[in-house]
Formats: structure tokens, sequence, C-alpha cells
């Protein structure tokens, strides 16, 4: 099948599965392997976020207490290991993909159509192919050890027990049929129970509610997966919209599934580890504390109650999780590979947005920083607007909108460019709404204040009585005397 991008360009990923992603990993200087014995509550955690920090290698601890399965940590935690997942130019590679696809014309006549058929052809890629058997069914276990034979950390010392940080949640929609892959972490209860962390507003917790009280929703929980799928379950996407197909595109082929034995849901062939069960609507259970990606304990809470029937895996499995907390952390290298991947959608329904930067210090939530090309009078109030009403950015709590021509990249120019151009009572804007339910700081539950802040330059048409300043920069011509002058002045 041909690619939907030329391969000259974008070529494709280097890998197949998460074990010859450990394999690239190995060859690119990117992997640590760690045969000391090493005890998953919280010492694993620790050694993890020294690591991280410094933007270290991938871990794999192969000998983890209590458990025989070998453990792996910190898979995206590094730019150059974002850019080995997508290939070819990483985040940016992807996102003119993107822009290519919304850049295709209809075709218009005859010949058009007949060259366009090949690329209809193409988005086979987003639909997931069944298949009759997957290596993540070669041991299957219906009774005896299952939780309790996996290596489950304690990330942080107050957290209210171990928890699977790092799982695939597969659900679907009890109305439409359509399937939900997420990210939620399982607080452990026993070997046959876990919460799930289903917040308020994601897809998950929107298939609990369409069931009615006792109704049984079935679910799957894979631990360790192709990586590209664990990113795609962390994507933005719109409710309905199967991260499978995201996951398929990213790799430029389908996402093969396999039906489960004790559940009508079907998971990854390849899979490390499947927990298959279901929740019941209406049993909730107390789960947490935990230490989360804020830097702060999210306070315990009842959340649903999933029970497990059976637990699949290959026979050599391997666990993969993650450590959240204060950052940067590995989720912040894959937040911001997805603020990269995508910009052309926010700019396909936002159009004046030139680029867009969520700080790690903000938690993505928290802080999403703008640069638009303005046209007229109080365009970045339109914008904040149109923000706050597209998707998960309506949690944005604070949004900085800047000029085309500042690099909100870079935090120094737009502390400089807001601590100098904003006049509080006319360029601030508060207004009230849904937040992140990880959200501590307003006092209540889902709802509260949230600020925009332009820091645009000011027209008169917006009240400016006065000139506004030029920037001050050197002249070109002085820029490059002194370079060229620069070793006869003494410098290296």
């Amino acid at each position: 099948m041909a690619a939907i991008v030329s391969e000259e360009r974008f070529p494709k990923v280097r890998f197949r599965d998460l074990r010859e992603f450990l394999d690239l990993l190995r060859k690119e200087g990117e992997l640590k392997e760690i045969v000391a014995e090493v005890d998953p509550e919280l010492e694993i955690t620790e050694i993890y976020d020294r690591v991280v920090k410094e933007a270290g290698p991938a871990l794999l601890f192969q000998n983890v207490k209590g458990s025989s399965i070998p453990f792996i940590i910190n898979l995206f935690g590094s730019d150059k290991r974002m850019n080995l997942l997508l290939g070819g130019k990483g985040p940016e590679g992807v996102a003119s993909k993107i822009r290519g696809l919304f850049e295709q014309k209809p075709p218009q006549n005859f010949f058009e159509k007949l060259a366009f058929l090949p690329k209809l052809r193409e988005l086979d890629v987003l639909v997931p192919k069944v298949v009759s058997s997957g290596t993540c069914q070669e041991v299957i276990r219906t009774e005896g050890p299952m939780i309790d034979l996996l290596p489950v950390q304690k990330c942080w010392p107050d957290d209210g027990g171990k928890f699977i940080t790092f799982p695939l949640v597969i659900t679907k929609d009890p109305h439409t049929g359509k399937r939900n892959v997420g990210l939620y972490r399982m607080h452990v209860y026993d070997n046959r129970t876990t919460g799930m962390h289903w917040q308020i507003h994601k897809d998950g917790a929107e298939h609990y509610r369409k069931l009615k009280n006792g109704e049984k929703l079935e679910v799957a929980c894979v631990l360790g997966a192709d990586p590209l799928q664990l990113f795609a379950a962390a994507c933005p996407l719109p409710y309905g919209i199967d991260e499978f197909s995201l996951a398929g595109f990213l790799r430029g082929e389908p996402v093969k599934l396999v039906r489960g034995k004790t559940i009508d849901l079907e998971v990854p062939v390849d899979g490390e580890i499947v927990l298959e069960g279901y929740v019941i609507k209406g049993e909730m259970r107390l789960e947490g504390p935990f230490g989360d990606h804020t830097g702060f304990y999210s306070r315990a809470k009842d959340f649903p109650v999933f029970h497990v029937t059976a637990m699949t895996h290959r026979r050599d499995p391997l666990y993969v999780s993650t450590v959240v907390g204060k950052p940067p952390m590995e989720d912040c290298y894959m937040g911001k590979a997805i603020e990269r991947i995508f910009l052309p959608v926010i700019q396909k329904q936002i159009p004046e947005i030139v680029d867009i930067n969520l700080p790690w210090e903000g938690c993505f939530h928290n802080c999403l920083v703008a640069s638009i090309q303005k046209s007229y009078p109080q365009q970045a109030r339109k914008v904040m607007s149109a923000i706050w009403g597209l998707g998960q950015m309506a949690f944005s709590k604070s949004i900085l909108v800047f000029d085309h021509d500042v690099n909100i990249q870079d935090l120094k120019e737009v502390a400089w460019r807001a601590f100098n151009n904003v006049d509080p009572k006319r360029d601030m804007v508060f207004t009230e709404g849904p937040i992140d339910e990880l959200d501590h700081s307003a006092n209540q539950d889902f709802f509260g204040s949230k600020v925009g802040i332009d820091c645009t330059r000011k027209l008169p048409e917006e009240g400016m009585q006065r000139p506004w300043p030029e920037d001050m920069a050197m002249s070109e011509a002085v820029k490059e005397l002194v370079t060229r002058r620069w070793h006869d002045y003494g410098f290296k």
C-alpha cells in the first residue's frame, strides 16, 4: 500500500511493536538495562525521577522485587525518543502530514478523480483489522494469581496504594458501539479488582454514565503495547473517534486486533498483558490519593470498580509503566509532541493562530500561550473565547495571546513581552466555566474562574491613546560586521 505522504519526505517509523522499539532504543543509546534488584514501592520512582529530570534514557528493570516480569518506564522521556517514536521529522513531520490532508482539493474532472482513488484506498490505515489470534493470548488465566503477578508500583509515599499507571483502557459506547481507548490509572485493591479513574470529562466516564444502574460495561486494559498506540491513547481526539485509527495513521498501516477471551471487545494482537473484565454502574469505591501530574496529590474520591475476569499475556511478558509528578516527567514530552501534531487541527478551526505553546510548568491545562495574526481590534479576545470552546482546551485556566512575530516557544520572550505590554485593567479578561477535575486551586470541583491576557500590540481602536513603541533591534549590517570580526575582539 502506498504511503499517505511520500516515504522520502516522511520515512515510516522504524519498529513494528514494543519489542522492536526497545531494540531501536538500544541501538540509539536510549535504553538503560538494570539487573540489580529494585523495589516497585517508591524505589523505582526515585530512580526514574532522577533520570527523567535529565532527559535520560528509557529504563528496563530486569529484576523487580516480588515479580518475575521485567519492568519498563520512561519510554517517551526525551525529544530524541519522541522523534524515534514518530519517525522521520518527528512531531513536525506528523503535523505536515495532517496539513497535507487538509490541503487536499476535491478532484474536478474525470482524470483527477482517477488519480484520487489511490489516496482514498490509503485511508484503509484508519480502520483496525480484526484477526483470529495474537501473541497477547499465548497464556490465558481465569483463576489463581493475576494482578498479583504484576510488578505494580506504589509511586509516591502518600499514595493510597499500588497503581497501574499506563494501561490502554478499552471500552465501547453502550449505545453506539463506538470504541474509546484511553489512559486511566487503576488503583489496585486486590488480585482481581482495581479502581477505574474515569474523570468526569473523559470518554470512559461518558460510557459509564450511559449505563442504567446495575448494568455492566465490559473493559479491557492492555499493559504494554505498541508505543504508537500508547501515544495515540493520550491524544485529545473528539468523542467517538477511535484512537486505534490515529495509531494506524501514525504507523501507516491498520492496527491489528483480536477478540478477547471473556469479553466482547478487541485488543491489540501484540499487547504484552491484557486484563479483561467489567465495571457495574453504581458500584463505587474510594480511589487514591495519588501523586499526580501537577506535582501535588489528588485527593481520594469514589470511582467505579473494575473486576477482572481473565488475564491473557505473552509467554514472556513485559510490563510498561510511567510515573507523573512535578515536571518535567515523560508525559511532558508526550504533551509537547501532541501540541505540535494538533496545531494544524487547531489552526483549521481558529485560522488566525500562528503557534501555540503549552508550557510544562502549566501542566497542560493551567496555561496556554498563543500567537496570532492580528487583523482587527479585540481579536485576541475572540481567540480566547474560541479556545475556551474547543474540546479539552476548554480547561485552559490562563490564556496569553501575543502577536504573530513573537517566539512564544521562548518563555523568556513571553515573560518579557507580557510583563511590559500588558495593562491589567485593559488587557485581562475573566470568565468562569468547567475546569479539569485535577485542578485543586478552585473552590469546588469541576468549575472555576479563568483569565485571558491580551499581550498583543494595542491599536487606537482598542483605546490606545499613544503610539505603540517599536521593538529595539540592532541593524543587520552591524550584526553581520560584528559576526565577521568576532575573533578580532579576542572572543572565541
